[in-house]
């Protein structure tokens, strides 16, 4: 079932030498960037997201799910990738440079199926899987992805709709198997989170909800907000009725 897009008239086609054609008409030194940026750039930002979400959603009362979806992130995009090899051999759609001429190539020697994007993939399973855990660093980690594909195209290593596939393919791991996914690791990051050892992996100490620092706040004095040394029963504000105080009241009774 080779190839999707060989005729010129088509509106993925079209799109390619638009997009490809910005590389040939921009200088050496910013295609250089493109093409680090697309190969290398935008995913090594994607992960310096999942880190620095990492770090901060440990402290976190919600932490233990909120790891447990950043520890789903990379498993999505591997599983994205395993289901991509089916695809692949099944279209079996020629890289754009094998079929088109006149395209400004940023990578040589790529040999293998252009459908779908491997890079696409990965790049949107992983920020897919951040988004699980946590919004403001998913959408981040979403807009590096549209970045990565946007290069793969003017890389001229791939059609956009093998970019969009790999969107769709990536996103879709991500989220319909998150569920099971979720079911199964939020256990096991919460039994991490209770390790003495190893548990700041998934809660930071000292951090709201962790258990070790409960334990160590934890004392035969008082605790906060619970009396007027912050210790005992709650106490509540005397009770008025009528301008006089019922417990002063109870006392002139018994007196």
């Amino acid at each position: 079932m080779a190839g999707l897009a060989l005729d010129g008239a088509n509106p993925d086609v079209s799109l390619l030498y638009d997009i490809n054609g910005l590389a040939a008409d921009a200088p050496g030194w910013f295609d250089r960037v493109m093409e680090f940026v697309g190969e290398y750039g935008t995913m090594l930002g994607i992960v310096l997201l999942g880190l620095c979400c990492w770090w901060s959603v440990r402290r976190r009362e919600d932490a233990v799910t909120s790891v447990a979806g950043l520890v789903w992130a990379p498993l999505a995009a591997g599983i994205a990738l395993l289901v991509n090899i089916p695809i692949r051999g099944f279209v079996e759609r020629p890289r754009p440079f094998n079929d088109h001429e006149g395209l400004e190539v940023l990578i040589a020697g790529k040999t293998d199926y252009s459908f779908v994007s491997d890079h696409a993939t990965l790049a949107m399973a992983i920020a897919v899987g951040i988004f699980v855990a946590n919004r403001k660093f998913g959408l981040a980690a979403i807009g590096l992805a549209v970045v990565a594909g946007f290069c793969r195209v003017y890389m001229g290593v791939h059609y956009p709709t093998d970019v969009i596939g790999g969107f769709a393919l990536g996103t879709a791991v991500a989220l319909l198997l998150a569920p099971v996914a979720m079911a199964l690791l939020t256990p096991l990051m919460g039994a991490i989170a209770r390790s003495e050892k190893v548990g700041w992996l998934v809660r930071a100490k000292g951090s709201v909800g962790d258990g070790g620092a409960a334990r160590r706040g934890a004392g035969p004095g008082p605790g906060p907000g619970t009396g007027p040394a912050g210790g005992g029963s709650p106490v509540f504000p005397e009770q008025r009725t009528g301008g006089t105080t019922v417990g002063s009241e109870q006392n002139d009774l018994a007196a």
